[in-house]
């Protein structure tokens, strides 16, 4: 990596035609994040074709903006209608949309603009200067260690459930068998598939929108007014929202960094970091009960999760031309339509490396870009919190329908997110854990198709988890996580008691 390279993109940054394509692959990707059951992975995809005129760098700059501004784009529709603009912002939902109804909607969608934007200065920072490192830590997770992480954010169960454990369990298991249905993603045995549409079985998309949009639709459809319980005031909010960020710069860094590295797992995404994180947030607070009633400590953590994993994403992308998610994956095809190949001629200074500078630098001026955009313009959607619910209603659930269709056109899309609507209202309403649900649909499917992995590398021994000397370290590092998350809460009650009576 040389000086020169990093000069050379910097000085093809600053041209006025790449800057007009920074700022609208920005806007565009926040617009697209807003826009429920839409998301970065479709909206890159539709404009993908669309950049063949373009130079490769302009090309490349213009879906990767469109991919950083998605990520807190999806933040507006969480934290103002609960319902996430984008997977990866369904934590965010569970204090954002609270301090709405609370009056704060602009504290919290300025919490999310700042905790975003130094996320993302923060690992994009750190990904040029630390990425040939980053890369041989890339290489070293295998299919063992996502299964781990998978039953890592699992585990979290017992963290962010409230109230009945037994109910956070049972919600996590229900989680996980929705994850069955279909096509198994190794054996291709067909699962629970009485229809030819449930062969690719239920679309997590379309079980979240369900769960947070149509169930949220149906609750407020027995209330007047706006969605807020009190009349929103903006007034002072956004500088509050600065300073809440401010105030709280070891979840930034935790949080960034949780997303940065979860991001770089092939697999992983966004929406894992962001539970992740979240449930790191309510472990290590000294006031767990806050959280899901308005704590801004919930939206630092969620927010600055996701812009992490923008850049932890890039790692195997254009390392090895492996997706660590599906928005990568249309990155991906940017970069072969436009004869770029992934790789280690990506990071070659006589090859493209001035490219992948100019691809990082281009992330720091959109991440510059999300917050002047946060702390200007879209905080003034807090009055949205105020529209009738008999104009708010239908528009959310239009939106819904056509968003979600849209990803697959598959017609079972749309019974699913009617069912899980109804199901996610009587959850609420009987006091389950949505969260817990919702991690189980999540990593069900991830933690099947690497166990399944695993021990076909293993020839079916376990002892691929354990044995550091055969197959590293990092895997029993994560088994002693897991064990510490399962078991620490009891055994510290257990210690706490014995500390009493003695």
């Amino acid at each position: 990596m040389t000086v020169e390279s990093l000069f050379g993109a910097l000085e093809t940054l600053l041209t006025f035609e790449t800057m007009i394509w920074v700022i609208i692959g920005v806007l565009l990707g926040i617009i697209v994040g807003a826009l429920p059951g839409l998301g970065p992975p479709l909206g890159m995809a539709i404009i993908l074709p669309m950049t063949a005129p373009l130079s490769p760098e302009n090309a490349i700059i213009l879906l990767i903006g469109i991919y950083s501004g998605s990520m807190y784009g999806g933040s507006i529709a969480a934290i103002l209608i609960n319902t996430p603009g984008v997977s990866s912002s369904a934590a965010t939902m569970f204090d954002g949309y609270p301090m709405s109804k609370q009056g704060r909607a602009a504290t919290a969608l300025s919490i999310s603009a700042t905790a975003s934007t130094i996320a993302g200065l923060f690992t994009i920072t750190a990904l040029i200067l630390f990425s040939p490192f980053l890369v041989e830590i890339v290489l070293a997770v295998g299919s063992p260690e996502r299964f781990l992480v998978a039953v890592l954010g699992l585990a979290m169960i017992t963290v962010v459930t409230r109230g009945s454990m037994a109910k956070g369990l049972l919600a996590g298991v229900a989680g996980l068998l929705v994850t069955t249905v279909g096509s198994a993603p190794m054996s291709l045995d067909n699962r629970y598939t009485e229809s030819m549409l449930l062969y690719d079985g239920i679309d997590f998309v379309a079980v979240l929108i369900g769960l947070f949009a149509i169930a949220e639709m149906m609750k407020l459809a027995g209330q007047t007014g706006g969605i807020a319980d009190q009349a929103v005031d903006i007034g002072g909010g956004i500088i509050d929202g600065v300073v809440e960020t401010v105030k709280r710069p070891l979840t930034v860094f935790k949080s960034s960094m949780i997303g940065m590295i979860v991001g770089s797992i092939p697999g992983a995404g966004s929406t894992v970091s962001n539970f992740v994180a979240y449930s790191e947030a309510v472990r290590s607070s000294d006031d767990p009960d806050s959280f899901g009633s308005g704590n801004e400590t919930g939206v630092v953590a969620s927010e600055a999760s996701n812009n992490g994993t923008v850049a932890g994403s890039l790692i195997p992308a254009i390392s090895f031309g492996i997706p660590g998610s599906s928005s990568t994956a249309v990155l991906i095809a940017g970069l072969l339509m436009h004869n770029l190949r992934p790789g280690q001629s990506m990071f070659d200074p006589s090859g493209e490396l001035a490219l992948t500078y100019t691809m990082l630098l281009a992330l720091l001026v959109g991440n510059v870009i999300i917050l002047l955009v946060g702390l200007t313009l879209v905080t003034r959607l807090g009055v949205l919190t105020r529209i009738d619910t008999n104009y708010l209603i239908p528009m959310v659930v239009v939106l819904s329908f056509l968003g979600t269709y849209a990803l697959d056109s598959n017609p079972i899309d749309v019974v699913t997110i009617i069912v899980f609507g109804v199901i996610g209202f009587y959850m609420v309403r009987y006091n389950y854990s949505v969260i817990a649900f919702v991690l189980g649909v999540v990593l069900g499917s991830i933690a099947e198709e690497n166990l399944y992995t695993s021990l076909q590398i293993s020839d079916g021994s376990y002892m691929i988890f354990l044995n550091p000397i055969e197959y590293g370290w990092l895997s029993p590092l994560l088994v002693v996580a897991i064990v510490a998350i399962l078991f620490g809460p009891f055994l510290k009650g257990r210690l706490d008691a014995y500390r009493e009576s003695a």
